[in-house]
This record gives structure tokens, C-alpha cells and sequence, in this order.
């Protein structure tokens, strides 16, 4: 069986920029995209908490503090909204004993407060 489970979460990004006109996805400083265990054009889903939208998108490395919604993900923000990035993971049950999934908290500046690896 396998079991879907949070893999990682960027706990209150701040959108910096929006960019129409590009392809569809979601800029992210390449160092946070790092410490939250992603990768790049990985999927992601966003939980706007200013304007309660959700959407799907998947991540492209940006520059230091970077969180930008590009295409048509730039209708769904604007800058300086807070969101919630997350990743999840289909889990054998095997593999839930060495999984563990990772949590980063961001200040208004998308400066890393804390992190933490929790294991299920």
C-alpha cells in the first residue's frame, strides 16, 4: 500500500514579483529550494493564505529570496502575499520508516527562521 504524505513545506513565502508572460511556474531562491528537500520543475502546490486560492505548479531556481508566480499562476497572487508551498510523496511502507519530511518557516523577507525534519 502505498500512503501520501508531506514532503516538504515552506511555511509563509512572500511573493516578491509576478511575470505573466512567462512559462507557468513558480521562482524560488535556489538555496530555500535546497534546504526544503525539492528540486528543480519538481511539482509543488500553493496555498495563497491572503486570497484562499490553491493551485498546482512546479518550482524553477530563482535568486536570493526569490517567490515569483509566473504565467498563469501570476492571476492567482499578488506581490507580497503570503503562501504555503508544499510537496508530497507517495510512501511505501517500507519506506515510511526512514522518511521523514522537512519544514521550513520564512520571515516577511524569505529569510529561514527555522527548520525542521519531522519523521512520520
Amino acid at each position: 500500500m502505498l500512503i501520501k504524505l508531506l514532503k516538504s513545506k515552506i511555511h509563509l513565502a512572500t511573493i516578491t514579483d509576478k511575470n505573466l508572460l512567462y512559462e507557468g511556474s513558480l521562482t524560488l531562491d535556489k538555496e530555500l529550494i535546497k534546504k526544503a528537500n525539492l528540486r528543480p520543475f519538481e511539482a509543488v502546490w500553493i496555498y495563497n493564505l491572503n486570497n484562499g486560492i490553491r493551485f498546482e505548479t512546479y518550482i524553477i531556481e530563482g535568486e536570493k529570496g526569490e517567490v515569483v508566480l509566473n504565467g498563469a499562476a501570476a492571476r492567482l497572487g499578488e506581490v507580497g502575499d503570503r503562501i504555503i508551498i508544499a510537496s508530497y510523496a507517495w510512501v511505501s511502507e517500507k519506506e515510511l520508516e526512514g522518511f521523514y519530511t522537512t519544514l521550513v518557516y520564512l520571515d516577511e523577507k524569505n529569510q529561514v527562521l527555522e527548520l525542521k525534519k519531522v519523521s512520520s
